[in-house]
């Protein structure tokens, strides 16, 4: 307890999945959150859930009005931010011939202008408080491709780059940036049917089974990646990736 103990966040897709689970734990470990996300009546259960150290904000990652809005309030409920965890994300599916500049752009807008608004909107918060924490929720897709992915593994591709030059950009004012790399989580994102809850575990671990640990991996096991990095505990740690995927990259 009190990894995080005068820490405030602001984790983007917090309402569900990964995001939720890491403003559950980042609470537990001392930190006042304010989560934001699109899915309103979610976060706002979820913020009721945590108590007086969180807030609920409605984010669309796309809008510099809504950071704005996610940064007034950090500050004015708990004080400079300190964390920022880019966590929302979009996951689609489609092959080249497929995939039209459309279906291209609107991944782009969540998955890679998302964090650089993010990031923009916080440095100025962050510099005040003397530094901070910057984590860029990437994917297995930011190293390593998959069918039928090329616009979702171009965008997570991208944040890590981005990472890379936010790190170097931002180091000197003692803000570090780091990126987390999961494979498959048992989130709404990779359950089939737009994320039917009645799906067993162990049929999501079928899916995995070549792996070396041979299971889905849980949102819970990303957060406790996410805390390690918001914590001064990696206070050596900027511009690396740090990956979570239960050995899906290790080989076949």
């Amino acid at each position: 307890m009190g990894r995080l103990d005068g820490k405030v966040a602001i984790i983007s897709g917090g309402a569900r999945g990964q995001g939720e689970a890491e403003a559950r734990l980042f609470a537990e470990e001392g930190a006042r959150v304010v989560i934001g996300d699109v899915l309103d009546d979610l976060g706002t259960q979820v913020a009721a859930d945590i108590g007086d150290a969180a807030r609920y904000v409605h984010l669309d990652v796309r809008s510099e009005a809504d950071w704005a809005a996610a940064v007034a309030t950090a500050e004015d409920a708990f004080g400079p931010v300190t964390v920022l965890v880019n966590n929302a994300g979009i996951f689609r599916m489609a092959s080249i011939a497929d995939t039209s500049v459309e279906f291209f752009q609107r991944i782009i807008d969540v998955n890679q202008i998302g964090p650089l608004l993010g990031t923009q909107a916080v440095v100025p918060s962050m510099t005040g408080a003397g530094g901070g924490s910057i984590i860029n929720v990437s994917s297995t897709n930011g190293l390593n491709a998959s069918l039928d992915t090329i616009a979702y593994t171009a965008t997570k591709w991208a944040l890590r780059g981005m990472t890379k030059a936010m790190a170097m950009e931002l180091g000197p004012l003692a803000i570090r940036v780091n990126s987390i790399h999961p494979g498959g989580i048992d989130t709404e994102m990779i359950r089939p049917s737009g994320g039917q809850t009645s799906i067993a575990a162990d049929q999501l671990d079928a899916r995995f089974a070549g792996m070396p640990l041979g299971r889905v991996g849980l949102p819970i096991e990303i957060a406790r990646l996410a805390l390690f990095l918001a914590s001064d505990e990696a206070s050596y740690s900027t511009g690396s990736e740090f990956v979570a995927d239960g050995g899906m990259l290790a080989g076949r």
